[in-house]
C-alpha cells in the first residue's frame, strides 16, 4: 500500500475538525494547523464533503464539522473517499486485474492484500485515534 500525500493530508484534516467537534473549523486553520498546501486542502475538503464525511458552512462562522460521530468515522472511509481502493496493480484495481496460465492464482493474493489493509485501516477510528495521542494505537492482529 502506497499512502500518498492526499490521503496523508486527508486523515490529519479529519482529525484536526474531529479533535474540534461540535465547533466548526476553518480551511485556513487546518491548512496551518498540519501543514497542508491550502490548494491542495480545498480539492480534499470537498472529496470528503461529497463522501459525506464532513458539513461545509459558509460564512462568518463557516468552516468544516463532522458529518458523523469520530467513533463512526474509520480511517479507511478517509481513505476511499480520498483515493479509492487500497492497493491497485499497474496502475489497475486489484478486483480488475486478469491473469492468464499459472499467473492465475495471483489475482487472489492481491485481493486478500486489499482486504487485509482494509480490516486495519476499517477498525481504526478518528475517535481512537485522537484517544490515544502520544501512545501507540491499538492495533487488530492480523495473523
Amino acid at each position: 500500500m502506497h499512502v500518498t500525500a492526499r490521503s496523508d493530508y486527508a486523515i490529519r484534516a479529519m482529525l484536526v475538525i474531529a479533535a474540534h467537534d461540535p465547533a466548526s473549523v476553518t480551511a485556513e486553520t487546518l491548512a496551518r494547523a498540519q501543514k497542508i498546501p491550502p490548494s491542495f486542502l480545498r480539492g480534499i475538503l470537498t472529496d470528503l464533503r461529497r463522501a459525506n464525511l464532513v458539513f461545509a458552512q459558509r460564512g462568518n462562522e463557516g468552516g468544516f464539522t463532522l458529518a458523523r460521530r469520530a467513533e463512526t468515522v474509520f480511517v479507511g472511509d478517509i481513505l476511499r473517499a480520498v483515493g479509492g481502493g487500497f492497493t491497485s496493480v499497474r496502475g489497475f484495481s486489484t478486483a480488475d486485474v486478469v491473469y492468464f496460465g499459472e499467473a492465475v492464482p495471483l489475482r487472489a493474493v492481491w485481493l486478500d492484500v486489499e482486504a487485509s489493509i482494509g480490516a486495519v485501516v476499517d477498525s481504526v477510528s478518528l475517535a481512537t485515534l485522537l484517544e490515544s495521542q502520544g501512545a501507540e494505537v491499538p492495533r487488530r492482529q492480523t495473523a
